[in-house]
């Protein structure tokens, strides 16, 4: 079912610092996950799954290599007014760049106008999750709502880290706190849980757009809408309802993923939502026909394991091998691999995300890596098994161990 009322807005300017140096030459949203898919395909996917074909990407940082791959994987039907279209940092409103995310919508307000729909969705392009939009959008509708945020429950323990929501007995909002530093109202009935916003909103437009024109005339806003113009809705005495996250179900979900959301700020967080995709049962699955995620497909041949001569075997153990590959008599283990890596004979890849074009060495000894993409190990290399050394060439260690090499790394 097509939904012809509603514009997306997918925010993907994102710097994505505590990425670094994943996030060195791209934007967050433009990130590898899964092998062969970018971050932002999982927000795309479900506004394209949910029936919503009129989306805008907004672009701002780095963002060469998200620009090629919407403009190369992500093209609808212009002849059904179907599109996903880029909309680039232009300062139209001024001499600044997007000041917050309120901003970015500001200075793009004319798509809305242009547009004309009866509601906007304002999406963020940078977290990993499944989500049927068209049952918030009915729940939008059902309240009457102004104004409606999606939010998922959380332990309270963990609400310093998020922007937290209190509500009233009818999920209506009541107070909206960033990282608060005491302890919040707990969700209704539930004393151990609270709402953390996953920053996914969905507006009746004319409220929209009084709201930013409001917004821009105030001088200390910082533009933000969890910190401005959230609070200043609801000061107005605004509708505005709160979307659990965990009542939204989609084709073919399975238990586990009811909820699954991740925000993948950090490397050490990246790393494991990673490896949470090798479990016999993740609790995100990337191989439903029901609720496909899309990409841009690469026109590469299969991926081929070969030799098989005493301890020189081509083999890979709980891992995720695409297209292109070819595992040339080393080992993996519970490794990712994008497309064209090459792993050379009796090396060994363990719990590590190999990136496009990466090229492992004879007798290499890799773990608990992410290596970007475009880098060749010379033979007989070690990383991942003593720290000192690895800072020592110019490679990232987090607190937990895990090393990156950042792309194009001459080692």
């Amino acid at each position: 079912m097509s939904i012809d009322n509603a514009l997306v807005m997918v925010l993907a300017g994102g710097e994505g610092k505590r990425l670094y140096p994943l996030t060195k030459d791209r934007a967050k949203p433009a990130v590898p996950f899964g092998g062969r898919y970018r971050i932002i395909d999982f927000v795309l996917s479900n506004f394209i799954n949910s029936g919503f074909y009129k989306i805008k990407v907004l672009t701002q940082y780095k963002s060469d290599s998200l620009n090629k791959h919407i403009t190369r994987g992500w093209t609808l039907s212009p002849f059904l007014n179907q599109y996903v279209d880029l909309a680039p940092a232009q300062m139209r409103t001024g001499g600044d760049w997007y000041r917050g995310t309120a901003d970015a919508i500001y200075q793009n307000v004319f798509h809305i106008t242009d547009e004309d729909p009866d509601y906007v969705c304002i999406f963020g392009g940078d977290h990993i999750y499944k989500m049927d939009v068209s049952q918030m959008l009915t729940f939008h509708k059902g309240k009457n709502a102004d104004l409606s945020i999606s939010a998922i429950p959380i332990p309270i323990e963990e609400a310093s880290e998020f922007g937290i929501i209190e509500v009233d007995e009818n999920w209506k909002l009541k107070n909206f706190i960033e990282k608060p530093k005491t302890r919040p109202a707990s969700i209704p009935g539930n004393p151990d849980m609270c709402l953390a916003s996953m920053g996914n909103y969905i507006f009746n437009k004319d409220i929209l757009l009084q709201a930013l024109t409001d917004d821009e005339h105030i001088q200390t806003s910082s533009h933000d809408f969890g910190k401005n113009v959230i609070p200043m809705l609801l000061a107005a005495g605004k509708d505005i309802y709160i979307y659990n996250f965990n009542n939204n179900s989609f084709e073919g979900m399975t238990d586990k993923e009811r909820g699954y959301w991740k925000d993948v700020g950090s490397i050490d967080a990246y790393w494991q939502a990673n490896m949470d995709l090798l479990s016999s049962d993740p609790e995100l699955n990337l191989y439903s026909k029901e609720w496909p995620l899309r990409t841009f497909n690469y026109n590469y041949p299969p991926a081929k394991f070969i030799w098989q001569e005493g301890d020189r075997v081509g083999m890979a153990t709980n891992s995720m091998v695409s297209e292109g590959c070819i595992v040339s008599g080393g080992v993996l283990s519970r490794c990712i691999l994008s497309p064209k890596v090459r792993i050379n004979s009796y090396s060994q890849v363990l719990e590590s995300i190999l990136m496009e074009d990466v090229d492992v060495g004879r007798y290499s000894r890799i773990r608990r890596a992410i290596i970007d993409k475009n880098v060749k190990i010379p033979p007989n290399t070690q990383i991942g098994y003593n720290r000192e050394e690895d800072e020592s060439r110019g490679f990232h260690v987090t607190e937990s161990g895990i090393t990156v090499v950042p792309k194009g790394a001459i080692i």
